[in-house]
């Protein structure tokens, strides 16, 4: 029953210091004052016993215990205070409040290692990396986890805000006390600190308190983002295995402000979470996988922030890639091409009133209608069509010890990892089938007659969509990390497509080594150096018919959505709308000006990254006109099919718009539309003298373009007008 209550109490009241039940803002504050400095005197007690059940309280009589300035610890460099090794520390501050009505908001900053847990007038206000919200610490209670103390390293400490109406019943006019008690990760760790302020936001002009230190930020309080809000109850999020959490995402709309005392109306219930990443996990921003859950531990798939139902999501939290958007504009570029792409959406973080800046939600590469749209392959498909698809793969590094894939035996240093199903959910038959089918399609490839039998295994057109997002990005990892490749049953098709695109954190000029990171050079070119890369990437890009379908995409492409003015209209159009949101995240992570691994470039401010960003995006995609591989015409139709006769009707038209043609060389066509921002639309497939109709009840009124395409070659261009 007490984990009953204690899950239905958070579910009602996600996040104790954010505990406002109506909507609340700054409005009404004058300005900020600290009711308690750092380096004020203190009373404080080491943690060697038990100390009184009254210790927090406004009345506990501390005077045997003893006194000094803060900060606390072990003598590291940040610590006014020495005080012996312990598993625990107990501090006392008291201060006066003149009058309680004036005060507004309050804000406790927390500089901190490995953990605390803070009281005011015996409320607990405060609680990070140890035990579990309301609960009793005992003072021998370890910390969750290692947490490094900021301050020293020239970064910010942690807000954690008490908002009306519930500091209106902690808070009291006259004595108040600040307790906090501190714990460390382990008997024998090597430092310790507590450095704490205590700050309020006041209604009216008057001065009564200390002046806010140099530093001073106000703590998040609404986005005109979504807001999601993780409550672990205390517990650290570890790197694997998800442990179940609560979780509430405040989503009122566009253009309406999430106020973190709203109701959760994007989300409310369970989640499981783990750390996730390789590289980025000694990054401080972390990134997280997890699973939205039933409260009995279920998987339970939800629609979260408009996105199609799932189970499966990842919250990336860009830390080296200082413009945020790397990602975000990759994956926008790869849903111009109609490959499946993850979708992203922009959001802000709290973890246990931590605040953890910009995110990014993306969708978990799985299979899924409306992710991977392959076939489920289940237990029991052991043979015949039913055992040919299903398969999602990825190249990537080996975890030691796992038996989750396999290594190529042509090529060096090239591991093929089950994905989906996965290592410890395929059958031994489904891993033989396909370890088969990428050895028999390795052997033909590294054959005398590659170039005529590559396309028995590969699906070019999303190997050509694939290549030129990687190329446009000029990505170091193409190819080599995080390298997913899907394959269909062979009844619906049976072919391995490339794809989808993830991770490029380190593509459009964020990386430092191993090659060149300006915008002139293929990155393809990389592979043939054979450095964890499959050999056939680069076989295949000398067949004629490849590079040849690659430049006719390019121009396809460059004509219409990928247009170098949509795509930094789709820059300028993110950055706007992260202003505020990205000034927080790095208030949060203050990496503006300073290099973080892997950096080629350094801006002094966020204008100096993103013009940086922007300008390497605009040399690159020059740079790819000018170079590109393969030949692509469009075609004089007079010299190509000299009785080639194309109609649309109605034009201009209402709801729908019909299209013919008549060809004496061709039965097939494609005819593809465009808004005026070289958006694709519709793409409808076209039979010799057949009309076939277009609806347009969706779209907007205005011009659209159209292109007429037999074979490969584009032969006809117009324009249709919508009422």
């Amino acid at each position: 029953m007490p984990e009953e209550n204690d899950a239905k109490m958070i579910r009602m009241i996600p996040i104790f210091c954010l505990l406002s039940l109506v909507t609340v803002a700054q409005q009404g504050i004058d300005h900020w004052e600290t009711a308690v400095l750092a380096e004020d005197d203190w009373r404080f007690r080491l943690g060697n016993s038990e100390p009184p059940a009254d210790w927090r309280s406004n009345d506990f009589n501390d005077l045997s215990w003893l006194s000094g300035p803060g900060g606390f610890g072990y003598g590291d460099g940040d610590d006014r205070t020495l005080v012996s090794p312990t598993v625990s520390l107990y501090l006392r501050r008291q201060f006066e409040i003149v009058d309680r009505d004036q005060i507004q908001m309050l804000v406790l900053h927390a500089d901190y290692d490995d953990a605390f847990v803070a009281y005011l007038n015996g409320v607990e206000i405060a609680r990070a990396n140890v035990g579990r919200i309301g609960r009793p610490t005992p003072f021998n209670m370890l910390a969750n986890g290692n947490r490094e103390a900021e301050m020293y390293q020239g970064k910010l400490p942690q807000a954690f805000a008490v908002y009306q109406p519930r500091l209106d019943s902690i808070l009291t006019s006259g004595k108040n006390t600040l307790a906090i008690q501190i714990h460390n990760q382990s008997t024998t760790s090597s430092d310790m600190t507590g450095i704490f302020f205590l700050s309020l936001g006041i209604r009216n002009s008057e001065r009564n308190y200390q002046p806010v230190p140099t530093w001073f930020y106000t703590p998040f309080e609404s986005s005109n983002l979504p807001v999601m809000i993780i409550n672990t109850r205390g517990e650290a999020i570890p790197n694997e295995p998800k442990i179940q959490v609560q979780m509430g995402i405040i989503d009122n709309g566009p253009g309406k402000r999430n106020f973190i005392g709203d109701a959760f109306n994007g989300y409310d219930g369970a989640i499981g979470i783990e750390i996730r990443g390789s590289s980025s996990q000694s990054f401080p921003k972390k990134n997280y996988g997890m699973e939205t859950r039933t409260e009995a531990g279920d998987n339970a798939n939800v629609s979260l922030l408009g996105m199609p139902e799932e189970n499966d999501w990842v919250l990336h939290g860009p830390y080296t890639d200082k413009s945020l958007l790397r990602n975000v504009l990759a994956y926008h570029i790869g849903s111009l091409t109609s490959q499946y792409t993850p979708r992203t959406r922009l959001c802000e973080l709290m973890i246990n009133t931590d605040y953890r800046g910009l995110y990014v939600l993306t969708e978990r590469i799985k299979r899924d209608k409306n992710r991977v749209d392959i076939s489920r392959l289940r237990p029991e498909d052991i043979e015949g069509d039913e055992l040919t698809g299903g398969y999602i793969l990825q190249i990537d590094r080996d975890d030691p010890g796992i038996d989750d894939g396999w290594w190529s035996s042509i090529g060096p240093d090239v591991f093929y990892k089950f994905d989906d199903p996965d290592f410890d959910e395929i059958r031994p038959e489904q891993k033989n089938y396909i370890q088969n089918y990428i050895r028999n399609f390795e052997l033909a490839m590294d054959g005398p007659q590659y170039n005529q039998v590559w396309d028995q295994y590969i699906d070019l057109n999303s190997f050509v969509d694939y290549w030129i997002v990687n190329e446009v990005g000029k990505h170091i990892d193409a190819f080599k990390l995080s390298f997913f490749i899907h394959k269909k049953k062979d009844s619906n098709g049976g072919k391995l497509h490339m794809g989808p695109l993830w991770d490029f954190n380190l593509a459009f000029g964020n990386f430092d080594f191993g090659h060149d990171a300006g915008p002139n050079g293929w990155s393809y070119r990389w592979v043939e150096s054979g450095t964890r890369h499959p050999f056939w990437v680069s076989k295949l890009l000398t067949i004629p018919a490849v590079q040849n379908a690659i430049s006719c995409r390019w121009t396809e492409l460059r004509q219409g959505s990928l247009g170098t003015d949509n795509l930094l209209q789709f820059l300028d159009q993110n950055t706007m709308r992260t202003e505020e949101a990205r000034q927080r995240n790095f208030q949060r992570w203050p990496v503006l000006g300073q290099y973080v691994w892997p950096n080629f470039f350094v801006g002094n401010n966020y204008d100096d990254e993103i013009r940086f960003l922007k300008g390497w995006l605009t040399n690159r995609l020059n740079w790819m006109d000018t170079n590109m591989l393969g030949a692509c015409t469009t075609v004089d139709t007079d010299n190509y099919d000299s009785d080639l006769l194309v109609k649309t009707y109605p034009n201009p038209f209402g709801e729908e718009v019909s299209f013919v043609y008549y060809s004496s060389s061709f039965r097939e066509g494609t005819v593809k539309l465009y808004d005026v921002l070289g958006r694709e639309v519709s793409t409808v497939r076209l039979i010799n003298g057949q009309a076939s109709i277009i609806p347009f009840q969706n779209q907007a009124a205005g011009i659209y373009f159209y292109r007429l395409y037999l074979g490969k070659q584009i032969v006809r261009k117009g324009k249709v007008v919508k009422h």
